[in-house]
């Protein structure tokens, strides 16, 4: 049924989403997100090449801000370590918080909006595979950046292995840097805030979250500027690319649902031992004999009594009830 909108309100959406559904879809690209950034980590010199490569490209551009931003979370901790679990913690944080508020208040954009994220998300892992980065904080120390995870580990969770628990760096994948779905997954959560958020704070928000995760995935020696701009051209490749696959998806429910529905009527059909499904105006037998269907008579109070007729018109006495 097509979903029908009144002055004031949202359009309810024609197929309505459930959560059962969606969590177990959102949990499998995440896990196809960290088993792939696991599986693929790529040969450590090709990786170191390509992070060189950013890093001379930026110089020749007048694009080097990791620098500075890098000496200045350094040396001062009140910044640093603000950034450090900014980095360590709000990618995970404020991402699903977005999902779950689109899937709540605004349920007729969710889908939409759920699958341009997860198709960026499949776009940034071909990136991590094909072109796979060492980031600033694992160069050669000469190259003057300082890994400030590791510099104020003990103010944190994390040790020397990105933003990963301590003990457990190894089931990540340090290489992964280009592009940077940090700064993807904030710029698609300030479009969501930007876009359907009703409030002040909600459009400030939409605006300071990607822009100080972009400063803070360059200062705490991260990721390059250049994987800052990756990361936006992902997200701008995924949402030209959301429209198409939803339709493949439509496409392919409309024809795999009418077979699974015909498979579990047969089987239903099997296992309660009659194949002669119910038709109109009675059943059939085995056989094929029909079974007219069995109405209940309507009370008579004579032979001829016609319909509205009283026991007196019809020369009879209503019937005593049986004692």
């Amino acid at each position: 049924m097509p979903h029908t909108e009144t002055p004031g309100t949202e359009a309810v959406p024609a197929t309505r989403l459930r959560w059962w559904t969606e969590l177990p879809l959102i949990l499998l690209v995440y896990a196809c997100y960290s088993a792939g950034r696991l599986v693929v980590r790529g040969d450590v010199a090709d990786a170191v090449d390509h992070g060189l490569a950013i890093l001379r490209m930026e110089k020749a551009l007048f694009l080097n801000a990791e620098h500075p931003l890098n000496r200045l979370f350094t040396r001062e901790p009140w910044i640093g370590i603000p950034a450090d679990f900014w980095y360590a913690s709000l990618h995970y944080l404020v991402t699903p918080a977005i999902l779950i508020w689109l899937f709540r208040s605004r349920a007729v954009h969710y889908r939409a909006a759920r699958t341009w994220l997860m198709t960026s998300t499949f776009i940034g892992l071909i990136g991590f595979t094909l072109l796979p980065t060492c980031p600033p904080r694992l160069l050669d120390a000469n190259h003057g950046f300082v890994d400030t995870m590791a510099y104020y580990s003990s103010w944190g969770w994390w040790g020397g292995e990105a933003s990963a628990p301590r003990g457990l760096g190894g089931m990540t994948n340090q290489y992964a840097a280009m592009p940077s779905l940090h700064v993807g997954w904030a710029l698609w959560c300030g479009v969501m805030l930007w876009k359907y958020g009703r409030t002040r704070w909600a459009k400030t928000a939409a605006v300071v979250y990607p822009l100080v995760t972009t400063i803070v995935v360059m200062g705490t020696a991260n990721h390059y500027f250049l994987d800052a701009v990756a990361g936006v051209a992902v997200m701008g490749a995924g949402l030209l690319l959301a429209p198409l696959v939803m339709r493949y998806a439509d496409l392919a429910k409309a024809r795999a649902l009418p077979r699974v529905l015909s498979r579990f009527a047969r089987v239903s059909g099997d296992s309660s031992g009659t194949r002669s499904p119910i038709v109109s105006g009675g059943w059939k037998t085995s056989a094929g004999e029909r079974i007219p269907r069995q109405r209940h008579p309507e009370p008579r109070y004579g032979p001829a009594a016609e319909p509205g007729a009283s026991p007196s018109d019809a020369g009879e006495s209503a019937p005593a009830p049986a004692r």
